[in-house]
């Protein structure tokens, strides 16, 4: 796995809700924060209350081998109940794009939160860049970073819609 490969992560499950009332929850942009992951603030810039293309917010980060770190987001992508997408960085060279979607399933919802490594500089690729010979190891690494904190993120969800049954 290398950076140049843009590698994916996805993972879903299914809730026993509507898929409106999964919507709501999945654009709570502090979710992730009540979640076992890196993310542990979240705040709207520029006067922004809630998902929309163009909308910014900025996430404080912090993991014991990188340290703390905030990024900044913009929603790049939004179709009202079922899809948002959000990159992370410079708008024409993202260092990450993230998304969540929902679909109907049933009497439920399935949700998808996905995320994909961008072509823009990060500290990711400065890291790949000192270390060449190790870089499918540390992409890998990452990536299991990512899957471990949106597997806890649906995780919350469902703890969060089985309390409210």
């Amino acid at each position: 796995m290398r950076l140049r490969d843009t590698p994916t992560v996805e993972v879903s499950t299914r809730l026993g809700c509507s898929p409106e009332q999964a919507w709501a929850l999945v654009t709570d942009i502090s979710l992730p924060t009540r979640a076992a992951g890196e993310l542990q603030r979240v705040e709207w810039l520029d006067g922004a209350t809630g998902v929309a293309v163009g909308a910014r917010f900025r996430g404080h980060n912090s993991n014991e081998a990188m340290g703390d770190w905030h990024t900044d987001s913009e929603i790049v992508e939004v179709e009202d109940g079922r899809r948002w997408v959000w990159q992370v960085g410079e708008s024409d060279a993202p260092f990450a794009v993230w998304g969540f979607e929902v679909d109907p399933d049933g009497d439920g919802a399935t949700v998808r939160q996905w995320g994909k490594i961008g072509t823009g500089r990060s500290p990711l690729t400065a890291f790949v860049e000192q270390h060449p010979e190790q870089e499918a190891a540390i992409v890998a690494h990452r990536m299991s970073v990512w899957r471990q904190g949106m597997t806890a993120n649906l995780a919350m969800l469902t703890q969060l819609v089985d309390s409210r049954v």
